[in-house]
């Protein structure tokens, strides 16, 4: 009996041991369901939460001067880090917001659309899109110009 694997969606035999296995024998797959498996038990178990944290506790002072190394000969993953600790600040901020609708009804994309202006105010709900567009509406409707300029 084939089934598909839960991370990568390929088919896959069970083993005879393990009849409900959900998860195929890649080592990325079996590894993502071990990483899922121990952030669930850090947010249900305080006990085991408390071991992890005791257990890189001593980590990091057994190896005083890791992070300074890797930081030193890693700069790429440096500069990564930084790029994708600027998205989470980013959303941080954005997600403070209160009664801020920016977009309504929109179709999912990877952009992010802003609507800032006076209309803003009357929306309710704080419906967010990730994008880097932004729609600003004039303060008051421009006067028609005259016929003869």
């Amino acid at each position: 009996m084939s089934r598909h694997c839960r991370y990568c969606q390929q088919p896959f035999e069970p083993s005879k041991f393990r009849p409900d296995q959900a998860v195929c024998f890649r080592p990325e797959c079996r590894r993502q369901r071990r990483a899922e498996y121990h952030r669930g038990k850090i947010a249900a178990d305080p006990e085991y939460a408390q071991t992890v944290r005791n257990s890189r506790r001593k980590w990091r002072e057994a190896h005083p001067g890791y992070q300074e190394n890797y930081r030193r000969s890693h700069a790429a993953a440096v500069e990564r880090n930084r790029q994708l600790q600027r998205k989470r600040d980013e959303w941080g901020r954005v997600q403070h917001l209160v009664k801020n609708n920016l977009a309504l009804d929109l179709k999912r994309c990877n952009a992010t659309a802003w609507l800032v202006g006076s209309l803003g105010g009357d929306l309710v709900k704080n419906n967010l899109a990730s994008c880097r567009m932004f729609i600003f509406q004039p303060l008051a409707p421009a006067a028609a110009l005259p016929a003869g300029s």
